[in-house]
């Protein structure tokens, strides 16, 4: 509807901003906008292509039905002192008064009006009223206004609950003049120009500029309109449409259409750029926490790595103490005074379990089992740490998007904190000590078992470390071959001790290696696993956070970069003097 009048820089300027608002009705659904701001801007949008929307507003008994009927000359909407308008009524151009369409809140009615060619006049529910449902209504119906005429009455100016609704107009960037209603009630001109001051001086304040102020009688307007004769106090009212036909004129309805939705999408981007930034604000802590629960684990590996290897010495120091006592065997057991016990293999096999094993399994065993232990208390306490962590990010969230905008990511981030600080909360709860303990001891009794004896599985951790330690002897020279010896002879007995001396050293410290490296393996293991449940149980909440961030950033940079457009926009348009 308003091609007709477009210059070639204004058809510019309407496919630029038909552009820019496309971009933001994308970038709104990103940043998850309520449907009920998607849709303004929708609306907005598609009244570009249709005829100038004049939406009248004000406080139920202000007389604005009569204002609009006396505006058209004909008494075309119901009048009375009690809310009468309980639906959005959009009065358009028709050869006879009729309604032509309605939907779940709005009415359409024909009139054969001829400034409905041109303009369509739109009456809404009284704010204030008792029905809070009208004022729902016209707030929803503010944002596709091109122009808006705020009535007032002039028994009781600018309340307190229309500085609110002004308030919501002037924060869609909507072009206001106010009418003030029902002066012939007032007695004196000292009353009106009273009344009228406090008006412009308080809409000054709301609005930050000084609007247009109409004072009118619509009764007797109307009364004169329909009588066809002049009425004194009714003369006033010629002015204000004086002023809507000189304001309203072709190239300015056609600057108010265009600046509408941009204002629109001013309003909407400010809004969610906002929320953007307060939710990547809070975000920012979300993964702040995240990183020291990162961190954490870290430390926790590089911990356990440095104590295990403190504990592992003790280990160490037991196997060198056999080691010595093996290397004293051979020196005390290979001379030529004992020449006829080295034929003895069951004597020199209880001899050697006597005075070389003695308690060195069990000692390695309880040793390991302390670290075990320290393992399992160690890894309690880490799952401990993250849930504090978790915990003290789902009691920080719940107050810090207060009047922000609504969201899937505000519930999203409370829904993922919940499941993750139960999953930590259960786990902590069933977190059995001595089932931890004896499940980790035997990860690690059969890793050593794997690599002793594969039939000493099931006999404990003692009993592999016995078999390493007699397989090592039995193995060490063959000195247990009974008739080797007979036949060596005297000058052979000191070459042979050396040899076995020698051999057993290497023996026992492939043994000791072959234990220790067990042992580490299968710490790494147990720390690793202990990391990735940690991790796992993190996991969704990290995934979130740091997917949300990526798309909060893209939104805040999309938005920002789509107001600024729309502000160029704006300025452009309102420094058009042709326009």
């Amino acid at each position: 509807m308003i091609t007709r009048v477009l210059t070639p820089d204004d058809d510019a300027l309407l496919a630029e901003e038909r552009e820019c608002l496309s971009r933001l009705q994308l970038a709104l659904a990103r940043a998850d906008a309520d449907a009920a701001d998607q849709d303004a801007l929708a609306q907005s949008v598609r009244r570009l292509d249709e005829l100038f929307l004049l939406v009248v507003v004000g406080e139920f008994n202000s007389g604005k039905s009569t204002f609009i009927n006396a505006l058209i000359g004909q008494r075309v909407l119901e009048e009375g002192a009690t809310p009468t308008t309980r639906r959005v009524h959009v009065l358009v151009h028709g050869p006879a008064v009729a309604q032509v369409s309605s939907t779940a809140s709005v009415d359409t009615i024909a009139a054969p009006v001829e400034m409905l060619r041109e303009i369509h006049i739109v009456d809404t529910p009284g704010t204030n009223a008792i029905f809070r449902e009208h004022e729902a209504i016209t707030s929803d119906f503010v944002p596709r206004a091109d122009f808006v005429l705020f009535v007032t009455s002039a028994d009781r100016p600018f309340t307190e609950t229309e500085r609110g609704f002004l308030e919501v107009i002037r924060e869609w960037g909507k072009k206001i003049v106010l009418v003030v209603n029902k002066v012939d009630i007032l007695e004196t001109a000292a009353d009106l120009d009273s009344v009228l001051a406090f008006v412009r001086q308080s809409a000054s304040a709301l609005l930050g500029v000084e609007p247009a102020v109409f004072p009118v009688s619509a009764r007797l307007a109307l009364r004169s309109k329909l009588s066809g004769e002049p009425a004194p106090g009714a003369e006033s009212f010629g002015a204000l449409e004086q002023f809507i036909a000189t304001t309203l004129d072709e190239r300015e309805r056609l600057r108010l259409k265009l600046l509408n939705p941009i204002g629109v999408g001013l309003r909407l981007t400010d809004r969610h750029l906002a929320a953007a930034r307060a939710e990547l604000a809070l975000l920012q802590d979300d993964v702040l926490a995240i990183d020291d629960i990162e961190r954490q684990l870290a430390l926790y590996r590089e911990d356990m790595g440095r104590e295990f290897r403190h504990r592992l010495s003790s280990v160490d120091n037991i196997l060198h103490e056999f080691e010595r006592r093996g290397v004293a065997f051979f020196d005390d057991t290979l001379r030529l005074a004992r020449v006829f016990d080295l034929l003895n293999k069951t004597r020199l096999k209880a001899e050697f379990e006597r005075d070389v094993i003695q308690d060195m399994p069990a000692l390695v065993e309880r040793q390991v089992l302390d670290i075990v232990d320290w393992m399992v208390a160690s890894d309690l306490r880490q799952w401990q740490g993250v849930m504090t962590r978790i915990e003290s990010r789902r009691l920080a969230h719940a107050d810090r998007l207060t009047g922000t905008v609504d969201s899937r990511f505000e519930y999203d981030r409370a829904r993922l904190l919940d499941t993750v600080g139960r999953a930590a909360e259960r786990t902590l709860q069933g977190y059995d000590h001595a089932r931890e303990s004896d499940a980790m001891a035997e990860s690690v009794r059969m890793a050593v078992a794997g690599t002793a004896l594969a039939e000493v599985g099931a006999l404990g951790l003692g009993a592999a470390v016995t078999a390493l330690a007699t397989t090592t002897f039995a193995d060490v020279t063959g000195i247990l071959a009974a008739g080797a010896l007979a036949v060596i002879g005297l000058f052979v007995i000191p070459v042979r001790r050396s040899q076995a001396k020698t051999t057993m050293r290497a023996r026992i410290e492939a043994m000791r290696r072959q234990l220790v490296e067990s042992l580490t393996a299968q710490f790494d293991r147990e720390v690793a696993r202990s990391v990735s449940r940690i991790q796992d149980a993190v996991l969704p909440y990290t995934r979130f956070v740091r997917a949300e961030r990526q798309r909060l950033d893209e939104v805040q940079s999309e938005l920002a970069a789509i107001g600024n457009q729309l502000g160029g926009l704006q300025r452009r348009i309102d420094q058009r003097t042709d326009c």
